[in-house]
């Protein structure tokens, strides 16, 4: 088990052009189904590098021993605890940002050698580096967020490493997402219907059939996560909010079987534990299907009023707990929520870089403070490689009110999760920019996105989500009993405090 490798774990361980109109999206034909597996991976990517090898081809679960897909919470915990005391004893190597350090330290301790070898020692060698002076060579593959950040600091600058296509997903979830291809249609923005466990459009049509990839892709069956988040000011002194966060999958879960709900996504229950003026609150969240629904039910206890109430203003625009206004609802996840607010249109797939392999901005070893700084996270952990995405553009539908009048989301083709979005004001600025760290994990096996990072490009301030690097390993095995998610036992639980 290399020390890289142990860090590449930990991180979940901390889950043509056209516009949508009120008409339906019909299902695939036959004929375009049997593409995949064959021209296209099993979730709908394209299986192929490109023509210069910048991006090799999908090889998925190959990049894994069995050894590692079997792993359990409690080994994650035990490999954390080798790793931190690693780095204890040998106080003189840098394991944080020196890539140098990282390989002796692999040489040293051959139990810890594991990932040199599994995704190449050529792989951990970055092929260059992008900043302030050269970033306008390469900005054909860069959001507009990324150039802002470039236009804005000095110190912004993004490694990029040779390219690992690593995301893949339960066999269960190849075969539905084969059968949805013919049987899933969509109607309007968020009347969808004909779709089970798998993705529901791996041949997409339209932008809003792309988001609801990303919506429904397979995280796990349930999952309790240790989300730390962190409030950066402009001078980059920080604030850390820690919350637990209860989910049960509903849609793509693989332990129920033909007991899942189907009216129902996920469920998803929220306890604040830091800092003392927002500790005790929870929030619970149905996420829900429906096309007239804002797509959840929520409920909210907050310990000033002592009593569990009903919450309408869960969603959206509205902001989330903890982010001191940074971070809105609907931006949890990257994107979350009803879409009827938005007229989207799929832009066609782009080569970009991005964040991926992000095993090494979840090293244990690395404190908040050596992750967050002034204007921006630190950049010497940060992984870029150059991947395929999918560009949706979202546009405020008249009538309608949202903060942002206009997103353009970019969504990994390899595993359907959004990785960034350039989200702009009714003025047509560029605003806030949201980047996820990608990285898959084997264990699950699914990929996800941490830590996740939205920028306030006015202000200089940003928020930072889904850390670990100082908590504790999310346990993807967790079982809950019937009822738990209900609001009954949200107010016995809210009384027993």
């Amino acid at each position: 088990m290399g020390y890289r490798n142990a860090v590449r774990y930990l991180t979940v361980a901390a889950v043509g052009a056209a516009f949508l109109p009120i008409g339906a999206y019909a299902k695939v034909s036959a004929e375009e189904a049997a593409k995949l597996g064959n021209e296209l991976s099993q979730v709908g990517a394209n299986p192929k590098g490109n023509a210069d090898g910048t991006i090799p081809e999908l090889t998925g679960a190959a990049n894994f021993s069995d050894e590692q897909k079997n792993l359990t919470p409690e080994e994650l915990e035990a490999i954390r605890e080798r790793i931190v005391a690693f780095a204890e004893e040998n106080p003189d190597l840098n394991l944080i940002t020196n890539l140098d350090d990282l390989k002796k330290a692999a040489e040293m301790e051959p139990d810890l050698n594991n990932l040199v070898t599994q995704i190449g020692v050529e792989n951990l060698n970055p092929r260059m580096t992008i900043t302030k002076s050269n970033y306008k060579e390469h900005a054909d593959k860069l959001t507009e967020g990324h150039k802002k950040l470039f236009e804005l600091y000095d110190s912004y600058e993004m490694i990029v490493y040779p390219t690992v296509r690593t995301a893949y997903y339960p066999d269960e979830i190849y075969e539905a997402t084969k059968a949805n291809a013919t049987s899933t249609t969509l109607e309007g923005t968020d009347d969808i219907s004909g779709h089970k466990l798998g993705f529901p459009f791996p041949i997409p049509k339209s932008g809003a059939e792309v988001i609801w990839n990303h919506k429904l892709k397979f995280r796990g069956s349930t999952a309790r996560r240790y989300n730390d988040q962190a409030v950066v000011d402009a001078d980059g002194s920080h604030e850390i909010t820690q919350v637990i966060e209860d989910v049960g999958f509903e849609y793509a879960n693989l332990a129920k079987g033909e007991e899942r709900d189907n009216e129902i996504i996920a469920y998803f229950l929220q306890e604040t534990i830091a800092p003392p003026r927002v500790a005790g609150q929870f929030t619970l969240v149905h996420e829900i299907f429906g096309k007239d629904t804002s797509g959840r039910n929520a409920w909210i206890f907050n310990p000033g009023l002592g009593r569990v109430n009903r919450a309408p203003d869960v969603g959206y625009d509205n902001p989330s707990i903890g982010s001191d206004g940074l971070q809105f609802n609907d931006q949890v996840n990257m994107f979350n929520g009803a879409l009827d607010r938005y007229t989207w249109k799929l832009l066609g797939k782009r080569e970009m870089y991005i964040p991926y392999s992000s095993y090494l901005m979840n090293n244990p070893v690395a404190k908040y403070a050596d992750m967050v700084g002034k204007g921006h996270m630190n950049q010497k952990m940060a992984r870029y490689e150059l991947h395929r995405v999918w560009v949706v553009e979202a546009t405020l539908r008249d009538g309608t009110r949202h903060q942002f009048g206009r997103r353009v989301f970019y969504v990994d083709e390899d595993s359907w999760g959004i990785v960034a979005v350039d989200n702009y004001d009714a003025r047509g600025e560029l605003w806030r920019f949201q980047e996820g760290h990608v990285l898959t994990a084997p264990f699950v096996p699914t990929t996800t996105t941490a830590p996740e990072v939205i920028y306030d490009l006015k202000s200089g301030r940003y928020f930072v989500t889904a850390m670990s690097n100082e908590g504790k390993v999310t346990d993807w095995k967790i079982e809950y009993r019937d009822g738990y998610f209900s609001p009954s036992a949200l107010k016995r639980r809210a009384r027993g405090r």
